[in-house]
């Protein structure tokens, strides 16, 4: 990965090759880690993210264009420079117009419950 990544220059490149996808989307990880995750995503006007789960903590800024992030019963328009936390819970992203979008996401989900058996010693 290099040091510096230009935001611009890799939104455009993603829009082009949105563009010509036929699902409308194209996206770059930028970083992965355990514990954190951020991802450039481009969507040509129309194209969506259809209705998914959220991750435990996420938060979605717009470079460029116009999206709207929609969960149940609510929404929010993101023109370029908006940012919004990603709700906990079913969601959903539309371009409005074409946009660029960096998508952050920090955590895990929370582990399953382990069953612990304590065995009683004998006395000594």
């Amino acid at each position: 990965m290099e040091p510096v990544t230009h935001l611009a220059a890799l939104g455009d490149s993603l829009l082009a090759t949105a563009r010509d996808a036929e699902s409308g989307r194209a996206a770059s990880t930028l970083f992965a880690a355990p514990q954190l995750r951020a991802v450039v995503i481009a969507l040509k006007e129309g194209a969506a993210l259809a209705e998914h789960n959220a991750p435990p903590a996420a938060t979605l800024q717009c470079l460029s264009g116009q999206a709207r992030l929609w969960a149940t019963g609510r929404e929010w328009v993101l023109d370029a420079g908006g940012y919004a936390a990603i709700p906990p819970e079913r969601h959903g992203v539309d371009a409005l117009t074409d946009c660029v979008l960096l998508l952050t996401v920090s955590g895990t989900r929370a582990p399953e419950p382990v069953e612990v058996t304590l065995e009683a010693s004998a006395p000594a």
